[in-house]
């Protein structure tokens, strides 16, 4: 299978923060290992970035209670390692193109839950942001670096 015939998926991310600045992540209940990260998933058709931001959160976490702080400007993308093509979103695509956001956790804990319709995570805690590159798997961690630039000049 020649993966560069393969789209790029449409995606969202979400960086949740709490009153401690501190990051939400979750950990994959697909994923081998002690790795975990952000929520994110895929833009349906006909569905702008801050809605589909709103529901895929909702669907992963039960998280309503958010604070949009920023809308990262550029979008980034991640390719799957060449193992998971063809397994990941039934073959479809070779990696995602994603607008990540940076939100503000306005509830209490008890608000996030999980065990969701189709739970994407098997447990989910709150870490320094300075440890996302360390926790998520390895074809995403420039990814996450980027990232974590911009979570320190929100909070820092």
């Amino acid at each position: 299978m020649n993966k560069h015939k393969l789209p790029m998926r449409t995606g969202v991310g979400i960086i949740v923060l709490n009153e401690q600045n501190q990051v939400f992540v979750g950990k994959r209940s697909d994923s081998t290992g002690n790795k975990w990260q952000m929520p994110q998933g895929g833009v349906d058709e006909g569905e702008d970035f801050v809605t589909a931001m709103k529901r895929e959160l909702m669907e992963e976490t039960s998280i309503k209670n958010i604070k949009v702080i920023k809308e990262i400007k550029q979008t980034y993308e991640y390719e799957l390692p060449r193992n998971l093509i063809g397994v990941i979103w039934k073959g479809k695509f070779r990696g995602q193109n994603q607008k990540w956001f940076i939100t503000r956790f306005l509830g209490l804990d008890n608000e996030i839950n999980i065990q969701t319709e189709n739970p994407e995570f098997v447990d989910w805690k709150w870490i320094e942001p300075k440890k996302l590159p360390e926790i998520i798997v390895d074809f995403k961690k420039k990814l996450y670096e980027k990232l974590l630039i911009e979570i320190n000049s929100m909070i820092n």
